[in-house]
This record gives C-alpha cells, structure tokens and sequence, in this order.
C-alpha cells in the first residue's frame, strides 16, 4: 500500500513538472516571436517618421544603409541602374563614401562613369553621388543619372563649334577679297573678279545664317499651333520654283506628279522648307542632263493614312556609312562638293525636325554613284481628304512635265539593280 502511495506521489510530481516545462516553453515561444529579428531591422520600421514617404517621391535614385552596409530602402531606380545587388550596394566607390560619412558625419558628393548593365560596347552612365547622414545609425544615398544632361552638352558644344567654324569660314573670305580689292583698286578687272567672289560668300554667308534661324524656329516653335490643311500639290509646285534656276543652268530636269489633291496637316511654311531643301539638295548633287523627280501618294499605316512625298536624283549617291548621319547638323558627305554647292550642311537637319514635329518622318535610300531617293511621310488632313474625295481627278500633266506618280519609274530611269523598294518608288 504504501509502494502504491509513492508511485502515485511521484506521477503527480512528474505530471506538475511537465505542465510547468509545456507553460514555460509556450511564453518562451511567444516572446521570441514579439523580439525584433535580424531580418526585420532591415525593413522600413527602422526608417525615421516619414522618410519613406519622401524616398518614394523623388526623382533620383534612394539607397539607404545601416551601419552594417546593408541595405535597409531602395527605390526601384537604383535596382535598374544596378547600385543595388543582392541586399549590398555594388559600387565600390559609394560604398566607401557612406562609410566616410557614417564616422565623421560630413556630407559627400562625387560624380563617377559607371558602366551600362547589359551592354557589351562599355558604354558610360554618367551619374551624381550624394551621402548624407540619417539619423545616428543610417546613411543616405542619392544618385543622379546624369547622361541625357551631358549628351545634351555635348551636342550644343559640339554645335557652337560647327557654327563658329562655318561663320568665320565665309567672313574671313570676305575680309581677304576686300582686302585684294583695296589692293587692287587701279585693275578694274581684278576688281571685278573679286567682287564676284564677294558676292558669292556674301550669300554663302546669308544662306547660313538663315538656315540657323531656320533650325532654331523648327525646334521651338510648334508646328500644330498654326497648323491648317495643306495642299501637297501646292508644296511641290513651291520647291520646283525654288529650283528652276540652278536646274536650269545645269539643264536638270525636274518632274513631279503623283496622286493629286492630297492635304496634309501641319505648318505651311515649316513643310515648305522642308520639301524645298529636299528637292535643292537633289539639284545641286545630280550631274548636269539629269532628271530630277518628285512624286506624292497616299499610303495606308496602322494609326491612319500618310501621305508619302519621295524626291529621286541621279546623283552622286549616299555611302552606306554617310547613311545614318546625312540628318545631323553640319555634316557633309563630301565637304569640298558642299563648298562647291553653297550648301551649309543644315538643310537635312531642318527636314528631319520637320517630319518629326509634324508627327512624321523622312527616310533615305541612296546607290554610290547612281543617286538617291529622300522619302518624306506626314499624316493625311483625314478631314479634307473626305470633302475632297468626291471631286479628285487624275493627275496633271502640264508646260512643267509633271507625270503621274504610276510612271514615275520611267520619268526618272534607273538601273535595274539599284531600283529602290516598292515603298519608295514603285
């Protein structure tokens, strides 16, 4: 009796032993789940109030770090910059910049070339690092990418040169032919030569300065604010008579046609300029008998019908490595010809802001020795296309060799070999 006592005395004590150890382990279990973990430091509770919230807003590329360089917020700019891998800041040089300023507290700012993620060509991203302390723990990091800015540069350093060099090219002729007529001024003939050269630089010089005029009110001003319906026919007929005389004198024939009574939606005089310079560039680079064409017709797109203007020379022709820059500013394909032409290097560059501002664009096809074809494509005026539908005739023929745009092909001949694609001259 006294054995059974015992025993159950000691299951008792064994059962109460066991419910303390199960109560304990419950409240130890809860109160590890409450203590913060070290994955939760890293998360936007150790932020300050409202810093979140600032991050999200701004426009550079956020990083911060906590004092064990891990990173506790990034906006999703630096992750596709790639400052940002793997939970650590990637950039050596910002890392150790936070780590400067996390023990002394100053603020730092540097400017550094980082190379282009998922690119082969070591391509340069130019970018502005700034650190600042946050609070007593963190760091701040903020990255600027500065590439489009120093690009833009670039380009208007690059174009301050160009004219520079084009103006002081003209001026000094003049300078020097005045000069030699001063000098000259008892020979009435070298006099009279000399004012001829003159009078060439003279409107070499006036040629470029309104073409910059040109260029700089086709890239400011917009195109749609004054926008009316224009008559294709009536452009052509514009850039013909602006080059009757130099194709005459090198008894160029020029021949236009096409689809008749086509209108297209923009500024009159801004796509004037364009179709103008297009159909000069043609006479001044085509031999002299040569035939020089300019055809317009309707072509369908997916966001709506364009009208497609190409003008087709027989001319010396574009290399295929000139190609991909005939439309930037200043370039010549052949720098002593342009001398020879008047031509300033300017006029494809109006075009191509022309096309884009009018929500078009101006393409090129082009044979080493057998000549070019400019293809210009601008939105139909849909609406005037509807009440001028009814009244559409055929295609005039006139004094001034115009041609339907259906035997373009024989008015301007071409080699068999060099014919250019269907979309641009069929």
């Amino acid at each position: 009796m006294d054995v059974n006592a015992a025993v159950a005395a000691l299951a008792a004590i064994a059962g109460v032993c066991t419910g303390v150890i199960a109560m304990l382990a419950f409240r130890w279990s809860e109160r590890d789940q409450a203590r913060p973990t070290r994955s939760s430091l890293h998360t936007d509770a150790v932020l300050p109030p409202g810093v979140d919230t600032v991050l999200s807003v701004l426009r550079s590329s956020a990083v911060v770090l906590d004092e064990s360089d891990s990173v506790v917020k990034a906006s999703s700019a630096a992750y596709a910059l790639g400052l940002v891998r793997g939970g650590k800041l990637a950039v050596e040089p910002m890392l150790h910049m936070a780590r400067d300023t996390r023990r002394d507290g100053e603020i730092r700012q540097v400017e550094l070339d980082l190379p282009r993620r998922g690119t082969g060509r070591g391509e340069a991203l130019a970018v502005s690092a700034r650190v600042a302390p946050l609070g007593s723990r963190l760091v701040l990091l903020l990255v600027e990418d500065l590439t489009e800015a120093r690009r833009i540069e670039a380009v208007r350093r690059d174009f301050v040169a160009n004219v520079s060099h084009e103006l002081k090219t003209p001026t000094g002729a003049l300078s020097l032919l005045s000069e030699a007529v001063m000098d000259a001024s008892d020979d009435p003939e070298a006099v009279t030569r000399f004012a001829g050269r003159m009078q060439i630089e003279a409107t070499r010089l006036t040629n470029l300065v309104q073409e910059l005029i040109d260029l700089s009110r086709v890239q400011n001003d917009d195109p749609l604010e004054d926008a009316e319906p224009v008559r294709v026919d009536e452009l052509v007929a514009e850039a013909v008579d602006r080059s009757r005389h130099p194709a005459s004198t090198k008894q160029i024939t020029m021949a236009s046609g096409g689809t008749a009574d086509l209108y297209v939606w923009g500024n009159r005089g801004q796509l004037a300029a364009a179709l103008g310079n297009l159909v000069e560039n043609a006479v001044n680079y085509s031999p002299a008998r040569t035939r020089v064409g300019i055809a317009a017709r309707r072509i369908a797109a997916p966001g709506g019908d364009l009208i497609e203007i190409a003008v087709t020379d027989q001319g010396i022709g574009i290399s295929e490595k000139d190609r991909e820059r005939v439309f930037e500013r200043f370039y010549r394909v052949d720098p002593a010809r342009s001398r020879a032409t008047g031509g300033t290097g300017l006029g494809l560059a109006i075009v191509k802001h022309v096309a884009a501002s009018h929500g078009g664009e101006v393409t090129v096809w082009s044979s080493e020795g057998q000549g070019s074809t400019f293809t210009l494509r601008l939105p139909e005026a849909g609406a005037v296309r509807d009440r001028s539908s009814a009244r559409r005739g055929p295609a005039p023929v006139d004094e001034d060799d115009d041609v339907p745009y259906e035997t373009f092909s024989s008015a301007v001949p071409h080699s068999p070999a060099i014919v250019p694609a269907p979309e641009v001259l069929p």
